[in-house]
């Protein structure tokens, strides 16, 4: 990037990503998660646009901002229903008080965040916007759609395990859903010739991976694969 144009705007979103990624990773309560859910979906936004004057980039920009958008709204409803029916958003006594709550309520909240999730970890039907993606420069393709952003969907149903476990139905779903996922994307990788394409679809089929293993109970597993 060094003989790039705008080389200090992209140094500024670069490290505005970095800040609500770990944001993101050492939130206590799920509105702080959001926000910074929200700050990492605007720097991927930034990113990928990077190169405004390509017509290609401006496109895969918005792709990726529009579908993040369809699962940030999943996220957000999940919150405040779990907010209304708790009392509090905090992990530590949100978790402690699921039994008080209503069965239709933990199964609706561990489903929004599933559809939260599901986008931004490029799960299917929501994968359509990470290949695209790759129109960002390099470094940020490798950075935050091969690394970092694409498993906040995974840290997320990870550090909601209890709110999950309630909900078997929903594991289920995960679990069917990753391995369509991982099947599909890896076939797909195997079609391309465009390297950065083939890294793009390669990611999309392990995050399937990731999230099948969630969805059977071996969230270890699932940890140990994103690490």
């Amino acid at each position: 990037m060094r003989e790039e144009r705008g080389f200090g705007r992209f140094f500024l979103l670069f490290h505005f990503f970095y800040l609500s990624m770990i944001g993101l990773l050492v939130s206590n309560n799920y509105i702080q998660m959001y926000l910074f859910w929200e700050g990492v979906g605007a720097a991927s936004y930034l990113l990928i646009g990077f190169w405004y004057q390509r017509e290609a980039a401006r496109r895969a920009a918005l792709k990726a901002f529009l579908v993040n958008r369809v699962g940030d709204a999943g996220f957000l409803l999940g919150v405040l229903l779990l907010a209304a029916a708790a009392g509090t958003v905090n992990f530590g006594e949100l978790f402690g008080r699921l039994d008080g709550l209503r069965p239709g309520v933990v199964v609706a909240a561990a489903f929004l965040l599933a559809w939260g999730a599901a986008a931004k970890s490029a799960q299917f039907p929501l994968f359509i916007w990470l290949p695209d993606a790759m129109e960002g420069p390099t470094p940020t393709s490798a950075l935050m759609h091969a690394a970092t952003m694409v498993t906040a969907g995974v840290f997320l149903l990870a550090r909601s395990w209890p709110l999950l476990e309630a909900a078997p139905a929903v594991l289920r779903c995960l679990a069917a859903v990753g391995a369509v996922t991982a099947l599909g994307g890896a076939i797909v990788a195997a079609t391309k010739t465009d390297l950065k394409r083939i890294l793009a679809y390669s990611t999309v089929s392990h995050l399937g991976l990731m999230t099948m293993a969630i969805g059977v109970k071996a969230v270890p597993v699932a940890i140990l694969h994103l690490v």
